[in-house]
């Protein structure tokens, strides 16, 4: 309510209030002054009392529901801060979830591939100009990651470490030419080596080559890499869309969809350490 007492409103009531006192202080003077028997300024004084009252119990009522503005004015406030406060225990709750649901998944690879050491990153970036979804985390050489560590999520392989700072890195994906990845049929365990091409890379996809024409590779078979230099074995890299003969000898290629969502992709691991990790393979 003290913010009222500053406001145009209130000097205007102040100066009806002003005009109402003056105009009892009036009638006090006439009433006696003048005889009561005299009719004429009883007549003249009763409307003025009336209106007198009348203003006064108005100004009453009016301060009354300014008091009960002001008092649900704090009151919406108070919700307001309340609601704020809960809206954020929301949001910690769903960031605390995601997090334990985003390590579960970790945990189960870790049980599987016990040599592993990871270190956690968040997606900075993505560059949209890279044909090859290449895209930046926010971990670098002060968290352990050197270039050539390779980038997975839970769903699968993800790329590797071409560029480290200090502060953040940069990640060449399964899609990119200029990675090369050992690799086989999960299903008929045919090899073939996994490197993407520009073409495949314009429809998020990238490719498996050097597979026996005589194979059993099919259409829906997983496709997983098989371990030595940069990239651990047993990571998905993703599903064979289509088979292909080469033009330039007797092989077969097939078409893979990644396992790794990358237009949705905003967390990765990198893999700092492994059983037989080397640096070929991939430069």
């Amino acid at each position: 309510m003290r913010f009222f007492f500053r406001t145009k409103k209130f000097k205007i009531m102040m100066a009806v209030l002003a005009v109402v006192v003056a105009g009892a202080i009036l009638i006090t003077l006439i009433s006696g002054a003048v005889s009561p028997v005299t009719g004429a300024i009883g007549a003249i004084a009763q409307p003025i009392e009336q209106f007198i009252g009348d203003i006064s119990q108005d100004i009453d009522d009016f301060v009354k529901k300014l008091d009960s503005g002001e008092k649900h004015l704090l009151e919406n406030e108070n919700l307001k801060e309340k609601i704020n406060e809960l809206q954020q225990q929301l949001i910690d709750y769903e960031t605390y979830k995601r997090e334990n649901e985003f390590y579960k998944e970790y945990l189960e690879i870790k049980d599987k591939h016990t040599d592993f050491e990871f270190t956690r990153a968040g997606v900075l970036s993505k560059n949209a100009d890279d044909p090859y979804g290449s895209f930046l985390i926010n971990q670098g050489s002060i968290a352990g990651i050197s270039r050539l560590d390779p980038v997975i999520t839970s769903a699968g392989l993800a790329g590797y470490v071409t560029e480290v700072y200090p502060g953040y890195s940069k990640v060449a994906t399964v899609m990119d030419a200029a990675l090369t990845c050992g690799a086989y049929d999960l299903r008929t365990n045919d090899i073939g080596v996994v490197e993407g091409t520009l073409q495949e890379a314009k429809q998020g996809k990238t490719r498996i080559k050097n597979i026996s024409k005589d194979s059993a590779v099919a259409i829906g078979d997983m496709v997983v890499s098989s371990g030595g230099g940069v990239f651990p074995a047993g990571l998905l890299v993703g599903t064979i869309e289509s088979l292909h003969r080469e033009d330039y000898n007797s092989s077969v290629y097939g078409i893979i969809k990644p396992a790794v969502d990358f237009e949705n992709l905003t967390n990765v691991m990198v893999i700092t350490r492994f059983a037989g990790q080397g640096k070929e393979g991939a430069d």
